[in-house]
């Protein structure tokens, strides 16, 4: 729709400048224009504002659902929702976005009183670091009802709403502050106030740490809804200035105490947008089917599976309808998006973090990659065709590029441009089931029978008792057993310290899994010196070996188990080990991290050859030993 040629009524108030265009006659369309001055600039004020799920709620718009399982072109979608008793349906536009600058949609009407409606929001900076906010829309009646009920919803109740709400995004975005600080509306479900303080004594008295409780209480006591929804343990560890860890582990613990539950998401590895929801690992399938991307992906805990945590219905209730189904916000790692028709070019100039990107459209298989970095091309056009496909490599753009799209296709084409490193925010199933206490607390937790899935790389540590069998001819039976018991204790507590988890025990011998290499190192170091410590008068030394690599998560006897070549040339490891010395591979020696380690004086490394049982290659492996 253009802008109507009307001539322009000014309604002035207190802190903002309304312009609207009212029509002159018959059912023509209305026009209106807002704009504000916000103090935060438009970098700070994007992921409030952007968040047209919270946007649409907090300016009355009721809960809307999907209709129809038809999928559509270019994520356009079929959506409903009731307003005054009045059914109204659309199809809607996929949302367009230049991030942080603008963003606007375009909807269909099949019912209800208006035909058409747009939506444009920019964020203009100013000199001093301000943002000049527009907003505006344009509506088509579709009858005299609708004549009548857009000037006084949108140009009256909503243009209040628009008004009330942008001004409280800006002193949140001013403050420095998130949703996560911003009060809602607080339900409580019957005896629910008195059972959130009760499960929060619990805690303390089991020794959790006062502080995390304290956020976590009043945060389930004055939050607001959208925001305990999803709760997402390291943002809100950045948020508060606490370790990420500890407030992982606070997490699970109020889980299995009641005060939260948890939620496994699966994402597409494409739009990232969740696909599978399940209230534990047995709920999720290893092959999910994306409807927006139209295709199937497998599911993987490194990338796909992220948790997050609500509080206990029983407590209060989170907020789980939907104002909005795509805003800018629902994907956030997608700086821009724009549809194009066939023949079309359009300009933009987004800005872009450092680091690596790739344009893609919804209809053309593959990409084009760039990267973000000082010194790189300031203005490129990126073309989408059918005949010459993306170029190979790698184009070098600056972090505020002109980027000119132009779709040499004859169909229309969602261009995407997306950064491709995943946020460091979210808690994934590879991480969390590494953990001892997620091994301790939901022992339980596992997959269906049958369903094998990719977990990425982890370090697998073996580890073994040499002289047991002469210890328990020395000291007796019972003796002996509970110096064994001792070792696993101090295994147990020197992987847990590290961020690792035993996953079974065989005999003397403990399976135990990090996910990174240099953790796994320090930890059986350490157990290895506490143990000569405490028992180094025995005849019995603590044998490991630690190897990294590609794993496969499996149910094995109930429990969440891995297996593959990674599990089987670790296994092979702690054979090689004198119970002085840890045995790591190749791909533990090149890790950066145990680089360092090993470089910072406290360690000697030696290198041997030696041929590994059910492996035809010799391989090099290294013998770490901590210096007296």
């Amino acid at each position: 729709m253009n802008r109507a040629d009307y001539g322009q009524t000014q309604l002035m108030n207190s802190d903002t400048t309304i312009q609207a265009t009212p029509p002159r006659s018959g059912l023509r369309s209305f026009h209106y224009h807002w704009q504000w001055h916000l103090k935060a600039s438009p970098e700070t004020l994007w992921p409030l504002v952007a968040d047209t799920n919270r946007f649409n709620r907090d300016t009355g718009v009721p809960a809307i659902k999907k209709q129809g399982t038809e999928r559509l072109n270019n994520a356009r979608r079929q959506l409903r929702l009731v307003r005054l008793g009045v059914p109204i349906e659309w199809e809607e536009e996929p949302f367009e976005w230049v991030r942080p600058f603008r963003y606007g949609v375009a909807r269909h009407y099949h019912s209800g009183p208006v035909a058409e409606m747009r939506i444009l929001t920019e964020l203009t900076p100013l000199e001093d670091g301000s943002t000049e906010l527009t907003y505006e829309v344009w509506a088509t009646p579709r009858n005299l009802f609708g004549l009548i009920a857009i000037p006084a919803q949108v140009g009256i109740i909503s243009a209040r709403a628009f008004a009330r709400t942008f001004r409280a995004y800006d002193q949140i975005a001013a403050s420095g502050k998130s949703f996560v600080d911003s009060p809602g509306q607080v339900d409580f479900m019957p005896g629910g106030r008195e059972r959130l303080n009760a499960l929060c004594d619990r805690l303390l008295e089991e020794g959790a740490n006062p502080d995390i409780v304290a956020h976590m209480r009043t945060l389930i006591q004055t939050g607001d809804s959208l925001a305990l929804a999803k709760m997402q343990p390291y943002a809100l560890a950045d948020h508060w200035g606490v370790e990420r860890r500890d407030v992982l582990e606070h997490h699970l613990m109020a889980t299995r105490r009641g005060l939260l539950e948890m939620e496994w998401d699966v994402l597409c590895p494409n739009c990232r947008g969740a696909k599978q929801v399940g209230k534990s690992l047995g709920d999720l399938s290893s092959e999910v089917h994306c409807e927006t991307c139209n295709m199937d992906f497998k599911v993987n805990f490194e990338r796909s599976v992220e948790l997050s945590f609500h509080p206990n219905p029983s407590i209060r209730e989170s907020q789980t309808a939907e104002f909005c189904i795509a805003g800018p916000q629902t994907t956030p790692h997608v700086v821009v998006q724009q549809l194009l028709p066939p023949g079309a070019e359009r300009t933009v100039k987004p800005l872009l973090e450092y680091g690596r990107y790739r344009l893609r459209t919804m209809n053309l298989r593959g990409g084009e990659y760039l990267r973000a970095a000082k010194d790189g091309l300031n203005d490129i056009t990126l073309r989408a065709s059918k005949i010459d496909g993306w170029p190979d490599g790698e184009v070098v753009i600056d972090s505020n590029p002109t980027l000119r799209f132009k779709n040499n296709t004859d169909e229309e084409q969602l261009f995407i441009l997306e950064r491709l490193a995943w946020s460091d925010h979210a808690v994934t199933a590879a991480e969390v089931t590494v953990l001892q206490m997620f091994r301790d607390l939901f022992a339980s937790e596992a997959l269906r029978p049958g369903q094998q899935i990719s977990v990425g790389s982890l370090a697998i540590v073996f580890t073994d008792l040499r002289g047991s069998t002469r210890l328990y001819n020395q000291i007796g039976d019972a003796p002996a057993f509970g110096l064994v018991m001792d070792h696993f204790d101090v295994l147990k507590n020197a992987i847990a310290e590290e961020g690792g988890a035993i996953i079974k025990t065989i005999g003397d011998a403990v399976m135990a899994v990090f996910q990174r290499p240099a953790p796994a190192l320090r930890a059986m170091l350490r157990a290895q010196a506490e143990f000569t410590d405490t028992l180094g008068h025995h005849p019995v030394k603590l044998k490991a070996g630690i190897h990294y690599g590609p794993c496969i998560a499996v149910t094995l006897n109930d429990r969440l188990d891995y297996f593959g070549s990674t599990i089987n040339k670790a296994s092979r490891l702690e054979g090689f080990s004198s119970g002085e010395d840890v045995i790591i591979s190749k791909a533990v020696f090149d890790d950066p991290e145990v680089d360092a380690l090993l470089h910072s004086g406290s360690y000697n490394a030696e290198v041997f050859e030696t041929q590994i049982k059910g492996f035809d290659d010799q391989f090099a492996l290294w013998r770490v030993m901590g210096q007296a």
